[in-house]
């Protein structure tokens, strides 16, 4: 008997992915169905409805999920789910479509139909209706009233962005997936279904396993934070976000070699495994806190971590507001609440004078003596050709990321934000 976290939900891996003769047959049937083209965000929730990631969800939000995930962080029975997982189509799709129909899930930039859906219900989304998910899903410490927030959020959260360019209705119900995209080829060996990462630690041996999320490069902070956890766990799951972020990030095969490069000169690889998952970033601070810790209890994991400023952008959010969160959610039960716990960490860096890593909670110098940077002054300065500070990141780490910059043609401008610059 597994000694792992049971998945989320209570009803096990839910994976809505067919595979040999039953894929083909409803390949056939899928040919000769409507065809709704979706967007990258709902292809990667696709992938993991799929999969089974995004346990218990067999499909996209009814209006009553989507209305209690937002305003209670509970779905339509009960079950505890942070983020709307919706699907948005155009007006005269909604129209062309009714209740009890099947459609195909069609990915125009892949070319291909992803999944089959049964549709049991469809329903408007007004721009008072997308504001409304915005103010619930992204608000945060940073932006403490809904005035201050809107000032900024429409030009510099796409989190924001992308709900306001959502189209004009939700479609809702169970999907039959049909692919997994680019991901089992481009990222082999690293992208894993939760299936295959569960049985890679019970293979272990292993049962209290922390999860690290990444969207950039593995720097030093983010070793310490890792290390802290391998010292507590009995391993940790390196798992690195292989979906679309915003411009100016870098790409996911790059960071990928720079994880191979760390674990391989500086982890005793025997306690980390590196994974990748399919989803685009949704950039909701707290509320995107929370999904991670939904989907890695899925994946196996028992612990999250979570240290400052996770899933943010800008300063929308406090720099622990994603850590205390989990403090204030409901906690239903039969299953349904997250079981998955954050692992609180403290900021970290390195300090000249401690002579190395160190956290708030460790170190008593001050800020002039500690290298205090971000991901996002990280790709600011790399992309800019500027030098990096001493000890912020391995040299192995370096190289590959000065090679990947020196390769492009085309620069996009980073802002900083007082995260970044340590302020």
């Amino acid at each position: 008997m597994s000694t792992l976290l049971p998945p989320h939900g209570g009803k096990g891996l839910t994976v809505c992915l067919l595979e040999g003769a039953e894929r083909e047959a409803e390949l056939k049937k899928a040919a000769g169905l409507k065809q709704i083209e979706i967007t990258p965000r709902v292809k990667g929730d696709l992938i993991m409805i799929g999969i089974g990631g995004f346990s218990p969800l067999t499909g996209f939000m009814t209006k009553a999920d989507w209305k209690g995930v937002c305003e209670n962080f509970l779905t339509a029975d009960g079950t505890f789910w942070p983020v709307p997982v919706c699907l948005d189509v155009s007006k005269a799709d909604a129209d062309a479509v009714n209740v009890g129909d099947e459609v195909a899930l069609y990915d125009p930039e892949g070319k291909e139909i992803m999944a089959t859906m049964k549709v049991t219900e469809k329903y408007e989304m007004t721009d008072a209706d997308k504001k409304w998910e915005c103010e619930k899903t992204f608000m945060g410490e940073g932006t403490p009233t809904v005035e201050e927030f809107w000032k900024i959020a429409k030009d510099d959260h796409p989190g924001v962005q992308m709900v306001m360019n959502q189209k004009e209705f939700n479609l809702a119900g169970p999907v039959k997936v049909l692919s997994e995209g680019e991901y089992p080829t481009k990222y082999a060996g690293v992208y894993h279904r939760p299936a295959e990462s569960r049985k890679l630690f019970e293979e272990r041996g292993w049962s209290d396993i922390a999860a690290l999320q990444l969207r950039n490069p593995m720097h030093r902070s983010h070793e310490y934070l890792c290390k802290i956890a391998v010292e507590v766990c009995d391993g940790v799951y390196i798992h690195s976000l292989v979906g679309n972020l915003k411009p100016g990030d870098i790409p996911a095969e790059v960071r990928v070699k720079c994880i191979d490069a760390l674990v391989k000169n500086y982890f005793v690889e025997k306690n980390v495994i590196q994974g990748g998952y399919p989803l685009d970033m949704r950039y909701a601070g707290p509320r995107e806190a929370l999904l991670h810790a939904t989907f890695r209890q899925n994946y196996g994991c028992s612990k999250m971590i979570i240290g400052r400023d996770h899933a943010g952008v800008g300063d929308f959010y406090g720099m622990f507001e994603a850590q205390t969160i989990f403090d204030k959610i409901p906690t239903p039960g039969g299953g349904k609440a997250l079981l998955c716990k954050p692992l609180k960490i403290d900021w970290t860096f390195y300090c000249h004078k401690c002579d190395g890593m160190a956290s708030l909670r460790t170190c008593p110098h001050s800020k002039d003596d500690r290298v205090l940077l971000s991901g996002t002054m990280l790709r600011k300065m790399l992309s800019e050709n500027m030098q990096l500070p001493d000890h912020f990141g391995r040299d192995e780490v370096v190289v590959i990321l000065r090679k990947y910059y020196e390769g492009l043609t085309e620069k996009v401008e980073i802002k900083t934000h007082k995260a970044a610059t340590g302020n």
